[in-house]
């Protein structure tokens, strides 16, 4: 039987929205959404929080988490990169529970308009794929080879230039933005790989309505209008 590891990885810290994992909507924090859908998706042997923060922890106990744990303050920084705090939680999990997983989600409480539907979904096309790894994202609004722009050598201009680049934007390369949703791996991937592309990274495409990724206190308004409308 494949044992599939779910972890949600929050800090205690956020500058954009200060406790954000811990906010009110429609009377529950933020980091019950995530956590509920990870439970009723029924797809995961175990489900586990990694935080700094002692009362993230305790709120994630009593919604229901298989596994709390206190992750280290050398991965609690602002600059902390996701891959090593997921293998943390990876490790920690296989020795609490004296197994190994298989494969590895990891779903994002600042992310929490998917639906149950997106995390079983993904899990499939990893699977159909035979992929190492999977990520999710949704069509970018903006094109680096057509409208997104930048200064540089004291002057604005498109972000790519030269002769190749199109000149209308019907024209140019889809480009995506990763909306931190859902990551899968296989084990051996995330335990020895540093990458997050390779060629057998696969990618599951979200709508805009279950992309935002919140930074900022007008991500959480959006947020919360969104999760208020659903019944």
């Amino acid at each position: 039987m494949t044992k599939i590891l779910c972890t949600i990885c929050m800090r205690g810290g956020s500058k954009g929205v200060p406790n954000k994992n811990t906010k009110l909507i429609n009377s529950k924090p933020l980091l019950f959404y995530t956590l509920d859908q990870a439970i009723k998706s029924k797809i995961f042997s175990k489900v586990v929080i990694s935080s700094d923060s002692e009362k993230i922890l305790k709120i994630s106990k009593k919604y229901g988490a298989d596994y709390c744990l206190k992750r280290p303050n050398s991965l609690s920084r602002d600059t902390s990169a996701k891959l090593p705090v997921v293998r943390h939680a990876l490790i920690s999990a296989e020795r609490y529970f004296k197994t190994n997983f298989d494969i590895i989600f990891d779903l994002d409480a600042t992310s929490p308009l998917r639906n149950i539907k997106d995390i079983q979904n993904t899990l499939k096309q990893f699977l159909d794929e035979k992929s190492n790894n999977l990520i999710t994202a949704t069509e970018a609004n903006k094109n680096p080879f057509f409208n997104q722009i930048m200064y540089k050598r004291n002057k604005y201009n498109v972000v790519l230039s030269g002769k190749s680049i199109p000149k209308r934007r019907q024209d140019a390369p889809k480009v995506y933005d990763m909306n931190a949703s859902i990551y899968i791996w296989k084990r051996n991937f995330l335990i020895k790989s540093n990458s997050i592309f390779t060629s057998k990274t696969s990618l599951y495409l979200m709508p805009p309505e279950r992309s935002c990724d919140i930074d900022t206190k007008l991500d959480f308004d959006f947020v919360r209008y969104m999760l208020s409308k659903k019944p």
